[in-house]
């Protein structure tokens, strides 16, 4: 895991998951929780530190900051998925 912001996420052009959440946000250490669990590399923007990151995250979900907001590689949006619905959507990228 690692913290940084959503422009150097941008900058850097990787291609990672990146998870925009905060501090507060229970369904947020889940979702890290499992990724962790898969030893899957991703980014972390926690929105309230990040005004670019929670502007992001408005956009895409109509003016909610709902969190956490999962960004895929292949472009996919997750918005606060279960872990069942997480776990299948990481099966798809190996």
């Amino acid at each position: 895991m690692q913290n940084t912001s959503l422009e150097d996420s941008i900058m850097s052009g990787e291609q990672t998951i990146t998870v925009y959440g905060t501090k507060w946000c229970p369904d947020c250490y889940r979702a890290r929780r499992v990724l962790d669990g898969r030893d899957i590399p991703y980014t972390y923007i926690d929105i309230h530190r990040d005004k670019q990151a929670c502007t992001y995250v408005e956009q895409v979900n109509h003016g909610n900051r709902s969190v956490p907001t999962i960004q895929f590689p292949d472009g996919e949006i997750l918005v606060e998925p279960s872990s069942r619905a997480l776990n299948a959507k990481l099966d798809t990228l190996k």
